[in-house]
């Protein structure tokens, strides 16, 4: 896995956390919806990577 896209997803679900929690202490919903978006975003995105691995063959799987 790329450390690099493994650490920009990380912090796109961290920063939809964080706007999802602003937007409901302020009581904004657009700020709330934004933040879930973030974070579904953030978390699909670290998935796709992970089937990546999962399936990326390399020289120690049998054929």
């Amino acid at each position: 896995m790329i450390v690099s896209r493994t650490v920009r997803n990380q912090a796109q679900t961290m920063k939809g956390r964080i706007t999802e929690e602003l937007g409901r202490v302020t009581r904004n919903r657009r700020l709330q919806r934004r933040g879930r978006i973030d974070r579904a975003s953030g978390s699909l995105k670290q998935a796709v990577e992970k089937a990546k691995d999962a399936f990326r063959r390399d020289g120690s799987s049998p054929r």
